[in-house]
């Protein structure tokens, strides 16, 4: 079943014979979501579903091999394009969707912070960074401070501590 798609990385390069890829994981949580349904397409809306056969080399240069592709020349053919997980509304990969940016920022009491207007990938969390007119502020994505995400009406709630904002 098809669902909504979560880029989750990009294939780079055909290696050896037998039709394996090189990858670029998209996203720091990249080994949870390979084992999920995965679809290959240059956009979510032309993916076409695959199967994972085999995963291996190492993990800062990791290989697959998805079934139907056994050559060279059938690996070739898919560099390129991106490399989708099938997620629900509810998954929590949802905090850092690229469709976010541009979204209000408000706070749980309906205070306006400011606009999303990029996310950066820090070693333990990813941080919105979100500005009005005057500065910048950045919220760690984490349960604590989100409260809720709109992906559709583009507005993310945060429950702000003391300090947060400032």
């Amino acid at each position: 079943m098809k669902t909504k798609l979560f880029a989750i990385a990009k294939i780079t390069k055909a290696t050896g014979l037998k039709g394996a890829v090189g990858i670029r994981p998209l996203i720091r949580q990249f080994n949870e979501y390979v084992n999920r349904d995965l679809f290959i397409g240059f956009d979510e809306s032309f993916a076409s579903d695959v199967k994972l056969a085999n995963k291996y080399g190492t993990e800062k240069k990791p290989q697959f091999h998805f079934e139907g592709f056994d050559s060279r020349h059938e690996a070739e053919g898919i560099i390129g394009k991106t490399l989708f997980a099938s997620i629900s509304d509810e998954d929590p990969i949802n905090l850092i969707s690229p469709n976010l940016l541009g979204s209000r920022v408000v706070t749980d009491s309906g205070e306006f912070v400011g606009e999303l207007v990029d996310m950066m990938s820090l070693p333990n969390h990813e941080v919105y960074v979100i500005s009005n007119q005057e500065k910048e502020v950045l919220i760690p994505v984490v349960p604590e401070f989100i409260h809720s995400v709109d992906i559709v009406e583009k507005i993310i709630s945060i429950s702000p501590v003391e300090g947060l904002l400032n």
